[in-house]
């Protein structure tokens, strides 16, 4: 008679399906909602010029110009390339605030017509807080 080795099979056992859906919910929802910024797409090389560095905080609103004379505001480009198009998607940007600082990062090779477009789009939205972004010169990197 074998009495010690009739063991039933009651052995315990983990149910992974229902852990692996909640996981698999939870990266489908950060993947979702997550940010991604995209200005390191963006191809910018700024002027070079001869300033100190000045202790900024960044802009809330930047808008960008590449070399082709396209338009960004923060990493969204601006469709169409007109003015009122520019001043739309500052606005909806920027919001109510126009004190704020607006930082333009133009390309050295665009046309200056370019950044006289977006500045003036500023000052007709009433921003009159504006920066231009450059780059340093190269004696200046060498200290």
């Amino acid at each position: 008679m074998r009495i010690g080795n009739d063991r039933r099979s009651d052995d315990f056992e983990i149910n992974v399906v229902s852990l692996i859906d909640v996981l698999l919910t939870l990266l489908m929802f950060f993947v979702l909602t997550t940010t991604f910024v995209q200005h390191s797409r963006l191809k910018v090389n700024l002027p070079q010029a001869s300033a100190e560095d000045r202790d900024m905080q960044p802009p809330a609103v930047t808008v960008m110009v590449d070399r082709d004379g396209h338009f960004y505001v923060g990493s969204d480009e601006v469709e169409g390339g007109s003015v009122d198009a520019l001043k739309q998607a500052i606005a909806h940007v920027a919001g109510d605030d126009r004190n704020q600082t607006v930082t333009i990062r133009a390309d050295a090779m665009t046309a200056h017509q370019n950044v006289v477009m977006a500045m003036d789009a500023l000052g007709q939205l009433g921003f009159t807080h504006l920066s231009i972004a450059t780059t340093p010169t190269q004696a200046e990197t060498g200290k």
